[in-house]
């Protein structure tokens, strides 16, 4: 229950569907949610897991990700400020179980809201019903891109992307082969092979936990082919 006006008032900052909705969903929706905070690395939901709330993320990221029978990993999303996990949304409106792995990449400040009044509110609130719908239309994409690039891409291409995005926030990046294995659903000693490729190319230069980004634009132009 959430009743103090300032904190009300920065909720609907974070989620604007709060903005539009009537005045008395406003005052059900406060009186039903609660706030909690999950450290860094937490495993916040495992696969076969009941969906018994769903959480809005009001600050910090979690990554949602498949695990496969071999042990590798692939990301198929990850939730951010003002966003919310359309796999629980789905689970809760099925009551099936949680079909993925859903994992703290940093500190989580969030809102929880009970499975019965995430399903209730679909047809009591216009606003809340195209939050949901929203986020349905913005994961689907991330997925389907995700499912295109595995089924589609050459792993060179899709390393050489996956840099390139990374090299926005600086050309150093602290990353492992691991992690980037992790990332894109592949085996260590492919993304090794590959980036050895690369630095003999002179694309980037390899150091033990770092990667350093030297031809970000050859590195783009790989990324582009199709």
């Amino acid at each position: 229950m959430i009743t103090h006006t300032e904190q009300q008032q920065r909720l609907a900052k974070h989620f604007p569907f709060l903005q539009e909705a009537t005045a008395d969903f406003r005052h059900k929706f406060y009186q039903a949610i609660t706030l909690a905070h999950v450290p860094q690395g937490h495993t916040i939901a495992s696969e076969g897991a009941e969906c018994a709330q769903l959480a809005l993320v009001i600050n910090g990221q979690v990554r949602v990700y498949k695990l496969g029978a071999s042990g590798r990993e692939i990301t198929l999303y990850r939730i951010n400020d003002g966003d919310s996990c359309i796999l629980t949304a789905s689970c809760i409106m099925s009551h099936a179980p949680f079909p993925a792995i859903a994992v703290a990449e940093s500190d989580i400040e969030a809102i929880m809201i009970p499975a019965h009044f995430a399903t209730a509110w679909m047809s009591e609130s216009q606003p809340w019903c195209g939050f949901v719908f929203g986020l349905v239309s913005r994961r689907l994409a991330d997925v389907i891109s995700v499912l295109d690039s595995v089924a589609f891409q050459r792993m060179d291409v899709r390393i050489a992307s996956y840099l390139a995005d990374k090299a926005q926030h600086g050309s150093r990046l602290n990353i492992t082969h691991h992690e980037i294995a992790t990332e894109l659903g592949s085996s260590r000693e492919v993304i090794g092979r590959i980036l050895k490729e690369f630095e003999k190319r002179h694309w980037v230069e390899l150091g033990r936990g770092q990667l350093l980004i030297q031809d970000l634009s050859q590195l783009q132009a790989l990324a582009n082919t199709h």
